[in-house]
């Protein structure tokens, strides 16, 4: 097991402290799966085409345009497939498996964890997956976990080969269609590489056409046959999933927290970064490990370790202890 650059007396404190520990939370967030090379959209600068992927994950930009949202979360849903689990994701599902009190609450979408073979009942998704979907009929309940079909909807397909014009299927004024040329003209020479090359075209790039996409064609309830289907994400505006917090606090309120593990996150967003306070109260000692040194150490206490690095080399080197050598 190669070493990390880790500072012998910081190693020898926390793996003490690791083997002595039974209940043991962890908190994830985008830095968790930064070394499988997913995009995280996060912050102000997250560009998706035009748009600012924020402006995205709302119920109104849903309602005002679903064919745009779907194509956006389809082209996640697509990257987060053609992405696998890093050595972080496999290290922390190997400790669920050696300390049944360990629970990991994850503020990642992408569907890695799971992928990892993490046991289900020690993970909690607090923001959904873009594997979910659910149906937005008011009085219909249909939802579906799991669903790693790629494209979802034959419609959502990646394009691939030389950029096109598309025409519209919904605007009648010639509007659209004009744009469309335009993104055309202005993609040929990415999208002929990548014809000839047989790729598929970046999608993100706002220089690349994307067709226009009836809601006939978008995702369907199979149930109730009127509602769209959405992706079961946690959009902005929207609460948590009642049934994980639920879950969440009652380990919680459970007992004494050993260890608090906070991986690739600033652990400033509320509710889920209430619960690294929570696990303090508990007498939880708190291990931080983030690429980002400003960004890590804030709110550190004495007592804290930090470890300085990507979590896909960090997490196996110090959990090595426990959970011993997982697969490369």
């Amino acid at each position: 097991m190669p070493l990390n650059k880790i500072p012998k007396k910081d190693r020898e404190s926390f793996t003490e402290h690791l083997l002595a520990s039974t209940r043991i939370l962890a908190l994830c967030g985008a830095g968790l799966s930064a070394s499988s090379g997913l995009p995280t959209f996060r912050g102000a600068g997250g560009m998706w085409r035009n748009h600012e992927a924020t402006s995205l994950a709302t119920p109104e930009a849903f309602q005002a345009d679903p064919a745009l949202v779907w194509q956006f979360y389809s082209y996640r849903r697509h990257m987060a497939l053609n992405a696998n689990p890093n050595p972080a994701h496999y290290a922390l599902a190997e400790l669920a498996r050696k300390r049944s009190e360990f629970v990991t609450l994850t503020q990642n979408v992408d569907g890695l964890s799971p992928r990892a073979s993490h046991p289900k009942s020690q993970l909690h998704m607090l923001h959904g997956s873009l594997f979910d979907v659910r149906c937005t009929e008011f009085y219909c309940d249909y939802s579906e976990q799991d669903n790693f079909t790629d494209p979802i909807v034959p419609a959502l397909a990646i394009p691939k080969g030389s950029s096109q014009p598309m025409p519209s299927t919904t605007d009648k004024t010639g509007e659209e269609a004009s744009k469309s040329l335009a993104a055309a003209m202005q993609g040929d020479k990415a999208a002929e590489k990548a014809s000839k090359e047989g790729k598929e075209l970046d999608i993100a790039d706002a220089a690349v056409p994307i067709p226009s996409i009836s809601p006939d064609d978008l995702p369907q309830c199979p149930k109730c046959k009127k509602g769209l289907l959405r992706p079961g994400v946690v959009w902005f505006g929207e609460a948590l999933p009642i049934r994980t917090l639920s879950a969440v606090d009652e380990f919680v309120e459970k007992g004494d927290i050993d260890l608090m593990l906070v991986i690739g996150t600033t652990a400033m967003v509320w509710p889920a970064a209430s619960y690294v306070h929570e696990a303090r109260s508990r007498g939880a000692r708190v291990a931080v490990i983030n690429m980002d040194k400003h960004d890590g150490k804030r709110n550190l206490e004495k007592r804290d370790w930090f470890f300085h690095g990507d979590a896909g080399t960090i997490l196996p080197d110090i959990l090595f202890p426990v959970i011993g050598n997982i697969p490369a």
